[in-house]
């Protein structure tokens, strides 16, 4: 049994510690109970703090939940993945927005940020980069609504983007379903590598 911190070290209460990190599980199968729209939004709301460099906030969602929209995304997932698509209440699209530049005159500070970064090449790695950060903190947002996440990287990315994401500056990235858990929703839990084979103290 992997060892927790001593009591007082964290600043998180015990039982949020297990919401969000030592007893939540990815779920494998989900309840028919709904993800409301309010649910949605009380989540981003909590997300939408988490760090971005130059608070570039890339992230975006498109939520699958009506049947007909299922049906689209379900065949492009990977097999073992499209029976637990089509259970979940919903599907989210976590997506890295490649022109999120152009909302830097409202969300940093220096004027000159949305034409330098139009003009670096390494913008689409920016933002993947940063979007990829802000799908953690997605998942822990989704936790803390007492919903269990289940993010999945076995899709077909160039074919969820043409059939989702048409406007073309959007790179999908992950699929995250949310909800619930159903009967027999988790895999056996695995080891975790310990304190010492991870961190490296100089």
């Amino acid at each position: 049994m992997t060892a927790t911190a001593p009591a007082g070290l964290l600043a998180l209460a015990e039982e949020a510690q297990d919401l969000l990190f030592r007893e939540a599980r990815t779920a494998n199968t989900f309840t028919s109970e709904p993800v409301t729209d309010e649910q949605l939004r009380a989540v981003y709301e909590l997300v939408k703090w988490a760090p971005t460099a130059m608070n570039a906030q890339p992230l975006r969602i498109v939520a699958v939940r009506g049947a007909a929209a299922k049906e689209r995304l379900v065949p492009l997932m990977a097999e073992g993945n499209r029976a637990k698509t089509a259970a979940a209440p919903v599907s989210l699209i976590v997506a890295a927005d490649e022109d999120f530049h152009e909302h830097m005159p409202v969300i940093w500070h220096n004027p000159d940020a949305r034409d330098n970064l139009a003009a670096s090449p390494g913008r689409a790695g920016m933002a993947r980069f940063n979007a990829t950060i802000q799908l953690g903190y997605l998942i822990l947002g989704i936790r803390a609504a007492g919903l269990a996440a289940g993010p999945m990287a076995g899709f077909d990315a160039e074919a969820v983007e043409k059939e989702f994401l048409a406007a073309g500056n959007l790179r999908a990235i992950a699929v995250v379903n949310a909800g619930r858990p159903g009967p027999d929703a988790w895999f056996r839990r695995n080891r975790r590598l310990e304190f010492e084979q991870v961190v490296t103290v100089l």
